[in-house]
């Protein structure tokens, strides 16, 4: 099959469009012919290489895929059906995979990260991570959703419980988490503040977002204060770490909550614990979710409630050329490889 592969880490110029094997079929795994995958920042430090983080070379990138089931694995769904994919891999039968909080697992892994993934003519994963779309998705889309919605979702959802008499700050809405989570907030009912670049502020307020604010320019914290009357939000979504920590924490009202989902400028930030117990806050980690919490945000997208922002669609042969845009953060959206 074709797939694109680094054989080497760095720059953008180590992808190579080539043949690879192809996966093998084997009970309990299916094998899904990709059409559409969608990049995310995780693609990106694979390629660059994470520290503490071994992978096997040469390695297929890519952890959100839609396409058509060419080996059902022993599953139910028939062969020829379209889906996408739930994006998380783990152990299935320690106490947390038994509760249906697999994101828990001690052995969790994401699609593409450890294993092969979906820059390729062909991936294999669990059957059970086969999730059906109706004939009017488009593929395109469909694999533009999973990861970031799913990762929202279980920020705002279920971790932060957002309610519709909430505010909610969105760090960087322009980025793909932030692009999900502000409709997400705003399918709740909440009303919603964001983040952005300047360049991308007018297309985040059509997101959804009732003000704006720099994320470079501004202390956004006090922007916020300003536009509350003082009192700060109720949950802030933070998946830029180190720059922006401070004043995401300054921001949260008394009682606030903080789910973080990342740390792309930088993991060391720096607390003032007084400000933590005086004002009763809660600071939450996340990391992506559950396959129920995909099923459930998926019933929204098929109906039409959410909907993710597509940047590009790029054949998979210009994966690099889609990194160098990545990288460059000149998308709105998400960039798509059309296999």
């Amino acid at each position: 099959m074709k797939a694109v592969r680094f054989h080497q880490h760095g720059a953008p110029d180590v992808l190579r469009y080539e043949d690879a094997p192809a996966p093998v079929p084997e009970e309990g795994s299916a094998i899904v012919r990709v059409r559409a995958c969608a990049l995310n920042h995780l693609d990106l430090w694979e390629r660059r290489g994470i520290e503490r983080v071994r992978i096997l070379l040469p390695h297929i990138p890519g952890s959100d895929v839609a396409g058509e089931v060419a080996d059902p694995g022993g599953s139910s769904v028939p062969l020829g059906t379209r889906v996408l994919l739930y994006p998380g891999l783990s152990c299935g039968t320690c106490s947390a995979c038994v509760e249906g909080r697999e994101n828990l697992c001690g052995s969790f892994d994401v699609l593409g990260l450890l294993s092969d993934g979906g820059y390729a003519e062909y991936v294999k994963l669990p059957a059970a991570n086969l999730v059906p779309i109706p004939d009017h998705v488009d593929l395109v889309s469909a694999a533009a959703f999973p990861l970031t919605f799913l990762t929202a979702w279980h920020m705002l959802v279920t971790l932060a419980k957002v309610r519709e008499e909430d505010t909610v700050l969105v760090l960087a809405g322009g980025s793909g988490v932030g692009q999900a989570a502000i409709p997400i907030a705003r399918l709740h009912g909440a009303r919603v503040f964001a983040t952005s670049a300047p360049a991308k502020m007018a297309r985040t307020r059509e997101l959804g977002a009732e003000e704006v604010f720099d994320h470079y320019g501004d202390d956004f914290s006090r922007r916020v204060r300003a536009s509350t009357a003082g009192r700060g939000v109720d949950i802030v979504i933070e998946h830029v770490g180190e720059a922006t920590w401070e004043r995401s924490v300054r921001s949260l009202a008394r009682g606030g909550r903080l789910v973080t989902c990342g740390a792309t400028s930088g993991a060391h930030a720096t607390l003032d614990l007084r400000h933590l117990f005086a004002r009763q806050l809660s600071l939450i980690g996340s990391y992506m979710g559950t396959r129920r919490e995909l099923h459930e945000a998926a019933s929204h997208f098929f109906a039409g409630r959410l909907k993710p922002v597509i940047d590009s669609v790029m054949p998979l042969a210009q994966a690099r050329e889609a990194h160098e845009r990545l990288e460059a953060g000149e998308q709105f959206g998400k960039i798509v490889l059309k296999v």
